[in-house]
């Protein structure tokens, strides 16, 4: 591991509200955080909101400045990529802002049923080969994770750059009746997008400066239904 890395690490032991608990402390259990975050550490009734796979953090940072009355949390297992939005969040005393660094697929050690307002989902890995179809966030592994922690009405949103993902995610959440909110495949070209969907991570400056097309999607998922993998197109 490189020096820089490891200063980094370091450096994030010492910035306010940022976590980065060992496997042993929620592998098969519950972790001491879950269901206490508002009252244990943002102190206030406010609503929560995740950000999953949230990289540098600029989504979490961004959101958390424009909306004080919300609590936020940016997620990841890449730490020296998430040094960058914590000490962001140490530095200007953004008192509604945390970030954890958790494997998401663990993310049910660490939140309760209904304890989540939002889920962002910016930029994800769209595993595209066939044996990792699995671990896309938006397969039912993780929807199924997701509907359990989201509130009634909670809301998802993704943005990604790739298509595969987009048309994939659409596919399941109509297979399994999902109330889809808001669609686009080509965000920044169909119309003036929403101030908040114009947060740009790091990632989607330079797919933009490709002339990639940005796509979003915003849905809910129903409580008390299964979700399933849509079958497989021929």
């Amino acid at each position: 591991m490189g020096k820089d890395k490891l200063k980094r690490f370091e450096e994030m032991k010492g910035f306010n509200r940022v976590f980065q608990p060992s496997f042993d402390e929620y592998f098969r259990k519950d972790h001491h955080l879950k269901n206490n975050w508002v009252k244990e550490i943002f102190k206030n009734n406010n609503p929560l909101v995740l950000e999953l796979g949230c990289g540098r953090g600029e989504y979490t940072i961004g959101l958390a400045k424009k909306f004080p009355d919300i609590n936020f949390i940016g997620i990841d297992i890449k730490g020296a990529r998430m040094w960058k939005g914590s000490k962001t969040a140490h530095e200007e005393n953004l008192l509604n802002v945390a970030f954890l660094r958790i494997r998401i697929e663990f993310i049910d050690s660490f939140f309760s049923e209904n304890e989540v307002n939002e889920i962002w989902l910016t930029f994800p890995d769209p595993q595209l080969k066939k044996n990792r179809k699995k671990k896309r966030l938006t397969g039912s592994f993780f929807l199924k994770k997701f509907q359990k922690l989201l509130c009634d009405q909670g809301i998802i949103h993704l943005k990604t750059d790739n298509e595969i993902l987009f048309d994939y995610t659409d596919d399941i959440l109509k297979y399994n009746q999902c109330k889809i909110l808001s669609s686009t495949c080509d965000l920044y070209g169909s119309a003036d997008p929403d101030e908040i969907l114009s947060i740009k991570t790091h990632y989607e400056k330079k797919f933009l400066a490709d002339e990639a097309r940005i796509c979003y999607l915003k849905f809910c998922l129903p409580k008390g239904r299964e979700i399933n993998e849509c079958p497989e197109k021929p």
